[in-house]
C-alpha cells in the first residue's frame, strides 16, 4: 500500500470485511452473554395500564422481562427518545414498552411475542398538512439556523416580475436503513461499563450513558470498531444502547440488543416529510428578483426536530428580495432525526425543480439560468465564498454529458413506448468542522502510530487519516498505523455532517507535522518507548471564519419513461463536484457514487406512508421500502475539479459524504419532465404516479 493524501489507496479494513473477520457491535460475544428483543407499543398515543409477563417468563431460556414497572431508573436524558421503560406514557406507535432478555435470540423473540400489554389509548393525530391548526414557526431550524430570514420586499418583487413560478412540492418521510441495523452489546464489571455499539460517535454515547446511569465517564468504555452504515441515524445514541446497558445491569450478564429492521423507522429517526412552496420571480433576462421558499414539516410531541430544508435557498442564488420560512407541527409521530444531507436533500430537490420550471417559463437553458444568477457573495450572510466553483461544475458536467446537443423541447424524443429526456440540477453542502485531538508516535523500528477516536462508518476513514498522517510526516503510507473507534483514544467528534475527515484530519495533520519537526530536531536514536506528540485543534477548528465555506456540484441525468407502465429508468447519472482537495480518489468516488445512488432512490423508489388510522409507517422494512440496486441504473459516474482552497483546514479538503445526494433527485425529476412534458411535484416518481400523469396528459391530447 503506497501513496499519501490524494492517492487512490485501498481501504485498510477491506480484507477484514470481505473475509468476515471484521466484528460489528452484535458480534462481541462473552461467556454467559444474553440477547434481548424489544416489545413495541401498538397504540399511537396513550398509557400502558398493564404488562403481563407470566407467559413470557415461562418460555424456556427467558431470563427477565423489563418494563417501566421494574427497569433500572435513569436520570432524565437531554434526548427524550432515550427515556425508555421509564414511564407508562406512550408518545407514538412503536415506542418500546418492554424488553425480553433470554439465553438465545429465538427465546427472546418468542418471549417478546408472549408479553401481554394493555393500554389506555387516546385520540391521535399524525396527518401533516400546510393548514394544520397546530403549525407554528419555531425559533430555530436544525443546526441553529434561524427559522425565518427575509431581505427586501419579496412579495412586491414577485408581483411585478416578468416571469413567475408559484409551485408546491412534497417529499415523503424517508428512512435511513443502514445495512447493519442498530445494535449494542453491554457488559458491567466492578461498577464499570463496557459497550460495543453501532454508532457514528462513541464519545457522545459515553457522555449520554454516564449521565443516564450516574457514572463518571472514566468508568465507561465505548467502542465502534466497525459500523455498517448510519446515514445520520447513528449520529446520536439510540434506544438500543440504553436498553443493552439497562438489561446488563439488571441481569448481571453481558447483553446484546440488535433492533429488528422493521422497528427502526419508529425509534431511530427518519427524514420528516416536507411540504414546499416556491415562488420565483425573474426579469426578462432571467435574473431573479424574488425568491421565496416556505417549508412545512412535522416533529414529534416529545422532541422538536425541524428539517432545515429552506436553508439552501439562502446560499444558492442572487436575489435582492427573498424570504425563507420553516413551519412545523408537533404530531403523535416518531421523532424525526438526521438523514444524509438533512435540509439540503429535500430543500434542493424543491429549489432546483422550481429553477427548472422557471427556465421553461423563460424559454432559457436551465444551466444558463443558474449561471446568470451566480452571487458574488453568500446571499444570506454577505460573506465572500472561500471558493465557489458551481459554474465550473455546470460547464464541465455539460461538456462530459453532451448537453450542447440537447433538444430543449419536452416530449420530443420517443423510441417506441419510451420517452427519453435529460435534466440538470445544482448541489451544495456546507463545510463543517469541529475540534479534535490526536496523538502521533514515532517508533524505533521506523513506523508510526496515530491514535484518534474517529469512527469509520464505511467511508474509509482509517485509510484517509493514514494518508493525511503519512503526508505530514513525509513517509510512505505503509509505515503509518491508525487506531480509531474507542473512547480510550484521544477525543474526537462524530462522523456526520460531512465533517469527519475535515475535523479528524486537522488534528492528525497537526500531530504528525509536530512529530516530524521534533524528529528533525532530535539527534540520535529514539527511546525504546518511542517519541509521542499530541495535537488539539480547539480554538482553531472552531474559530469563526470570515468566509462562507461550501462544497458545490452539478448533477446530470438521462431517463427513459415507459408510457405503457409508467416505469422510469435512469440510463445515465453524472456528478461533477468542487469539494476542495480530494484526499483519496478511490474512496471519494465511492462516496460520491453512493450519495448519487441514494438520490436516485429518493427520486424513484423510496417513500414512506404514515397510516392515519394506526399512526404507523406502513413501509417499515426492505420488502416495502425499496432502496436502489445495481440494476436500477445503467451508467453512473463522478468527477471532481482540482479545487484549491486555503481557507478550510491544513488539508484543503471539504466534506464529500453528502453532496452526492443533494441534487440527484431534482436532476432526475427534471429529466422526467423533459422526457414527458409532465411536471411531477411529489416524490417518489413511482410507476403508478407517473402513469397517472401520462394518462391525464394524454386525455388532454398532449401525449
Amino acid at each position: 500500500m503506497t501513496g499519501g493524501a490524494g492517492a487512490p489507496a485501498e481501504r485498510r479494513e477491506g480484507r477484514e470485511k470481505v473475509g468476515g473477520t471484521a466484528r460489528y457491535a452484535a458480534e462481541f460475544h462473552s461467556p454467559g452473554g444474553a440477547l434481548a428483543w424489544p416489545v413495541p407499543a401498538v397504540v399511537a398515543r396513550g398509557r400502558v395500564t398493564g404488562v403481563d409477563t407470566a407467559a413470557a417468563l415461562d418460555v424456556p431460556g427467558v431470563l427477565a422481562v423489563l418494563s417501566h414497572e421494574n427497569a433500572p431508573r435513569l436520570a432524565e436524558p437531554d434526548d427524550p427518545t432515550l427515556a425508555v421503560l421509564q414511564s407508562a406514557r406512550v408518545p407514538h406507535r412503536g415506542w418500546f414498552v418492554a424488553l425480553v432478555v433470554a439465553e438465545t435470540l429465538e427465546a427472546a423473540r418468542a418471549g417478546a411475542a408472549a408479553v401481554r400489554v394493555t393500554y389506555d389509548a387516546e385520540e391521535h393525530d399524525v396527518a401533516l398538512t400546510v393548514s394544520h391548526p397546530g403549525v407554528y414557526v419555531p425559533e430555530e431550524a436544525n443546526g441553529g439556523h434561524p427559522a425565518v430570514r427575509e431581505q427586501g420586499d419579496p412579495d412586491r418583487a414577485f408581483g411585478s416580475a416578468v416571469a413567475r413560478v408559484d409551485v408546491a412540492y412534497r417529499v415523503p418521510p424517508l428512512h435511513n436503513h443502514p445495512m447493519e441495523p442498530h445494535a449494542s452489546t453491554a457488559r458491567w464489571e466492578d461498577g464499570r461499563l463496557t459497550v460495543h455499539t453501532s454508532s457514528q460517535g462513541t464519545g457522545a454515547v459515553r457522555a449520554t450513558l454516564a449521565a443516564l446511569f450516574g457514572l463518571p465517564q472514566e468508568r465507561i468504555v465505548v467502542t465502534a470498531e466497525h459500523v455498517g452504515g448510519g446515514f445520520g441515524s447513528k449520529g446520536t445514541p439510540r434506544p438500543d444502547v440504553v436498553l443493552a446497558a439497562m438489561a446488563a445491569r439488571h441481569t448481571g450478564r453481558p447483553v446484546t440488543v440488535a433492533l429488528p429492521r422493521r422497528y427502526l423507522p419508529a425509534v431511530v429517526g427518519h427524514r420528516a416529510p416536507t411540504l414546499h412552496r416556491l415562488r420565483l420571480g425573474a426579469d426578462a433576462d432571467g435574473r431573479l428578483e424574488s425568491l421565496v421558499h416556505e417549508v412545512t414539516t412535522h416533529t414529534s410531541r416529545i422532541k422538536e426536530f425541524v428539517e432545515q430544508a429552506a436553508v439552501p435557498a439562502r446560499v444558492m442564488y442572487a436575489a435582492p428580495h427573498s424570504r425563507t420560512v420553516h413551519r412545523v407541527a408537533a404530531l403523535d409521530v416518531p421523532s424525526p432525526s438526521w438523514m444524509r444531507a438533512p435540509g439540503e436533500a429535500p430543500g434542493m430537490y424543491a429549489l432546483e425543480s422550481a429553477v427548472d420550471e422557471l427556465a421553461a417559463e423563460l424559454g432559457m437553458d436551465p444551466i444558463e439560468l443558474r449561471v446568470r444568477n451566480e452571487p458574488d457573495v453568500e446571499p444570506d450572510s454577505g460573506k465572500p465564498f472561500s471558493s465557489r466553483n458551481l459554474v465550473a461544475c455546470l460547464r464541465e458536467g455539460a461538456r462530459r454529458f453532451g448537453w450542447a446537443g440537447r433538444d430543449p423541447r419536452p416530449g420530443t424524443r420517443r423510441e417506441g413506448p419510451l420517452l427519453r429526456g435529460t435534466g440538470v440540477a445544482a448541489a451544495t453542502y456546507p463545510v463543517m468542522v469541529a475540534p479534535s485531538t490526536a496523538t502521533a508516535r514515532a517508533r524505533p523500528d521506523g513506523t508510526y502510530l496515530v491514535r484518534i477516536n474517529a469512527t469509520d462508518i464505511g467511508t474509509g476513514a482509517r485509510t484517509v487519516l493514514a494518508q493525511v498522517g503519512a503526508d505530514a510526516l513525509g513517509v510512505s503510507l505503509e509505515r503509518v498505523r491508525i487506531e480509531i473507534g474507542s473512547t480510550e483514544l484521544p477525543s474526537a467528534p462524530l462522523a456526520g455532517g460531512s465533517s469527519g475527515t475535515a475535523s479528524w484530519g486537522w488534528a492528525v495533520h497537526d500531530a504528525c507535522a509536530r512529530l516530524a519537526r521534533r524528529l528533525a530536531e532530535r539527534p540520535g536514536p529514539l527511546p525504546e518507548q518511542g517519541l509521542d506528540v499530541s495535537a488539539d485543534t480547539e480554538g482553531a477548528a472552531d474559530a469563526e471564519s470570515d468566509f462562507a465555506r461550501h462544497a458545490f456540484g452539478a448533477h446530470f441525468a438521462e431517463v427513459a419513461v415507459d408510457t405503457v407502465t409508467g416505469e422510469v429508468r435512469v440510463g445515465r447519472l453524472l456528478g461533477v463536484y468542487a469539494a476542495g482537495r480530494i484526499l483519496n480518489a478511490r474512496t471519494a468516488r465511492s462516496q460520491f457514487v453512493g450519495g448519487m445512488t441514494m438520490g436516485l432512490g429518493m427520486a424513484l423508489t423510496e417513500g414512506s406512508t404514515m397510516d392515519a388510522a394506526f399512526g404507523d409507517f406502513t413501509e417499515s422494512d426492505l420488502a416495502s421500502y425499496h432502496v436502489p440496486v445495481h440494476a436500477d441504473i445503467a451508467e453512473i459516474d463522478a468527477h471532481w475539479l482540482d479545487e484549491e482552497d486555503s481557507r478550510l483546514n491544513p488539508m484543503g479538503s471539504k466534506g464529500i459524504g453528502e453532496i452526492g445526494i443533494v441534487g440527484t433527485a431534482a436532476a432526475i425529476g427534471n429529466a422526467v419532465h423533459h422526457a414527458t412534458g409532465v411536471r411531477f411535484r411529489e416524490l417518489p416518481l413511482s410507476p403508478d404516479r407517473v402513469l397517472t400523469g401520462l394518462l391525464d396528459r394524454r386525455a388532454q391530447g398532449a401525449v
